[in-house]
C-alpha cells in the first residue's frame, strides 16, 4: 500500500547531488530502497488498475557517450506507456514531485505522423483545444522543438507552434509539497494523470505508425 514518499527521499537526492559516487550509493542504498524505489513501485501499483502497468526506471545513468560520468540519476521516475514514447510520468527528486504526460520521444516516422495529425484541420484543432485547457488548468506545456519550422510548412500555419514540436508534454512540479509523505500524493498524481488522459490518448493515436 502506498503511504507517500518520506522526506528522507528528498534528503537522499539532495545528498546524492553533492556526492554522486558509488561509495555514497553503497552506504545509503537501504534509504533508496525503502524511501524511494519502494514507494514508487507501490504508487505505480495503486495506479495500475486505471492507467495500466507502470515501470520504475533504473537508478544508473548510461555514461558510455556522456561527458558527465556521474554514475547515478538524481531522480526516480515512473512511467506508464500507452504507445511507444507516449504515456504518463511521475518523478521524485530533491525538489519534490513531478507529474507529466505526453509524447516524450519517438522515431522519425512517429514525429512525421504526429505532424500530419496536427496539420489535419479537425485533429489539429482538437489538439489545440486540449493544450489550451491544460494551460488554463495550470500545467506547463513542454517538449523539444525546432528553432524554425519543419520543411515545407507555411510560416503562417495556424498551428505552427505545435508543428515545430518533436515532443509534446504537459506537466507540473510540486516543490516539496507538505502532503508528499502522505497518501494524498496518490490522489494528486491520479488527478493530474486523469487531466492528461485526453492528450495522451490523442498522441497515442496520432503517433501510431
Amino acid at each position: 500500500m502506498f503511504t507517500g514518499f518520506p522526506v528522507a527521499a528528498l534528503d537522499f537526492y539532495e545528498d546524492l547531488e553533492a556526492d554522486n559516487s558509488k561509495a555514497f550509493w553503497a552506504a545509503h542504498k537501504a534509504v533508496y530502497d525503502d524511501c524511494v524505489r519502494g514507494p514508487m513501485l507501490a504508487l505505480l501499483a495503486e495506479l495500475e488498475p486505471e492507467f495500466g502497468a507502470g515501470k520504475a526506471f533504473r537508478p544508473h545513468r548510461d555514461v558510455r557517450f556522456s561527458k558527465d560520468k556521474a554514475p547515478y540519476k538524481t531522480h526516480q521516475g515512473g512511467f506508464v506507456q500507452t504507445a511507444p514514447g507516449v504515456g504518463f510520468y511521475v518523478q521524485v527528486d530533491a525538489a519534490g514531485l513531478v507529474v507529466a504526460g505526453g509524447f516524450y520521444a519517438g522515431s522519425g516516422a512517429q514525429i512525421a505522423a504526429y505532424r500530419a495529425a496536427v496539420d489535419d484541420e479537425r485533429r489539429g484543432t482538437e489538439l489545440e483545444k486540449l493544450v489550451r485547457k491544460l494551460r488554463r488548468d495550470g500545467f506547463e506545456i513542454g517538449g523539444a522543438q525546432l528553432k524554425t519550422r519543419p520543411r515545407g510548412v507555411d510560416p503562417d500555419h495556424p498551428r505552427l507552434d505545435l508543428l515545430r514540436r518533436k515532443a509534446l508534454t504537459a506537466g507540473r512540479t510540486e516543490q516539496s509539497p507538505p502532503w508528499l509523505d502522505s497518501d494524498r500524493t496518490l490522489d494528486e498524481v491520479r488527478d493530474a494523470w486523469r487531466r492528461f488522459r485526453p492528450l495522451v490518448e490523442w498522441l497515442s493515436a496520432a503517433t501510431a505508425t
